[in-house]
């Protein structure tokens, strides 16, 4: 992702009273839209993935000896025609579980100039790795792989590893020069609804662990995804998709280096969880979401790590997104591009783009805080920031219920403004502290309120 501050928005204002916050209603001035909330304020979930459903009575394990399929990580070629041609066979007997044995198996082919085959799996069917079997891509100068591409709806990925080649890659240069090489990917979903892809160790690629692409009710969870050049997972156009209870880790190479990518240009992005999973050691950041609506960004661990340090930062927002950012804990060690933000929202030009307030509720950031400028409508309440400030700028409706600020050591002599930050800002303030005490944040709907050590330069 690209570091810059952007041009100013058109800015939508709320109107919201005490007694909205008791009702738990948000409304916006000027339209009759509201939010149903929980009883912690946050706006009730109303979708799930669908899951797929495979009967696994009709099972085929595929017959090594028969199909003449090298188990011993070696001679592409053969592997992925045999191993397919297996895969095939299963498919038009009407199997829907296929068993892949234990074993290596290296797969490839040149498919064209850029792109690279590897093992193809049908539509309601649910292909099993026994344990101990591995499909690794071999090494090729292609931009583009799949290891594993789903054909179809109603799959099951499970138990299993796919390994990349990123280390013995050959990036060879395209015509223009470039070699990125970064869309290898470990499971491509593209096109494709009702996907369950679970227990899986996905790494080594030279692009992402899995590409959503255009594709609706996916599911991810209890996977191990790590050491991927580009991402964990991009979500590239993508309706309904659950990530949840997954290990997102040390992704490096070539940016965005970020665990979970939200970035479907001109594509629907909706309607996104992401909970429960532990993110660490990740160099762009852990997740960014450029164009989602409605995503749900609860219950995550998220931590640069040792050795580690970030680009951009742990949570990132753009504009023109939906974000409910509740009960995660983050970590930073040393600032990124962005300083030692657990969350920033990015703005633009334009309209602020959005008709939904931005939620920030019960997170912990430790050794960080959280950033939000030239956009308007946020709810911050009952977060914890250690050692970084809370800020706003050029903001309009910026809701702060009993938030803790704790100033960071190296600022002591600049307290105030390193703890609460304010320039141009409108809203509403109560029950916030910083340390121990409760600070009075002199926010009004009406009057933009500046700091005046920000207008001194502090």
């Amino acid at each position: 992702m690209k570091n810059h501050f952007y041009a100013s928005m058109l800015l939508l204002i709320f109107a919201c009273s005490t007694n909205d916050f008791e009702e738990n209603v948000i409304s916006t001035q000027g339209s009759i839209e509201s939010e149903n909330l929980d009883t912690e304020g946050l706006p009730i979930r109303l979708f799930s993935a669908k899951l797929p459903i495979i009967s696994s009575e009709n099972a085929y394990t595929i017959e090594i000896v028969r199909w003449d399929i090298p188990t011993n990580n070696s001679n592409a070629a053969k592997t992925t025609t045999n191993l397919q041609a297996a895969i095939d066979w299963a498919h038009e007997e009407g199997y829907n579980q296929v068993i892949l044995p234990a074993g290596e198996y290296l797969v490839g082919e040149d498919v064209n100039d850029i792109y690279y085959g590897g093992i193809d799996i049908y539509g309601n069917t649910e292909f099993v790795f026994s344990e101990g079997a591995i499909l690794t891509i071999d090494t090729n100068d292609k931009w583009n792989y799949c290891v594993l591409r789903l054909n179809g709806d109603n799959i099951i990925v499970r138990d299993g590893e796919i390994r990349g080649e990123r280390d013995s890659h050959i990036y060879t240069p395209r015509e223009d020069g470039k070699t990125a090489h970064d869309e290898g990917h470990g499971i491509c979903v593209w096109d494709n609804n009702n996907v369950l892809i679970t227990n899986m160790n996905i790494h080594n690629l030279t692009g992402d662990g899995s590409l959503v692409l255009e594709s609706n009710d996916v599911t991810f969870t209890q996977n191990n995804i790590y050491n991927n050049r580009r991402q964990g997972i991009s979500i590239v156009g993508g309706v309904r998709i659950e990530i949840t209870n997954n290990e997102i880790h040390h992704i490096k190479g070539t940016a965005p280096q970020f665990g979970i990518d939200i970035e479907g240009t001109g594509r629907i992005d909706e309607d996104i969880l992401i909970q429960e999973n532990y993110f660490h050691h990740n160099t762009g950041g852990d997740i960014v979401n450029t164009s989602g609506k409605n995503v749900y960004i609860l219950d995550n661990i998220l931590e640069q790590g040792s050795g580690s340090e970030y680009v951009d930062g742990p949570i990132v927002s753009w504009h023109k997104t939906h974000n409910i950012i509740a009960r995660n804990t983050i970590t930073m060690l040393s600032g990124s591009a962005n300083g030692r933000l657990g969350y920033i929202q990015y703005s633009s030009g334009g309209e602020k783009g959005h008709n939904r307030a931005t939620y920030v509720h019960d997170n912990v950031m430790n050794n960080c805080g959280m950033y939000m400028y030239k956009s308007a409508d946020a709810d911050v309440r009952r977060n914890k920031f250690l050692g970084y400030f809370l800020a706003f700028s050029d903001f309009e409706n910026a809701i702060l219920i009993d938030n803790l600020v704790t100033y960071s050591e190296e600022h002591t002599n600049l307290r105030y403004c390193w703890s609460y930050r304010f320039k141009n800002t409108t809203g509403l303030a109560s029950g916030n502290y910083l340390g121990d005490e409760l600070e009075e944040l002199p926010l009004s709907e009406t009057e933009p309120y500046t700091l005046q050590c920000v207008l001194d330069g502090w």
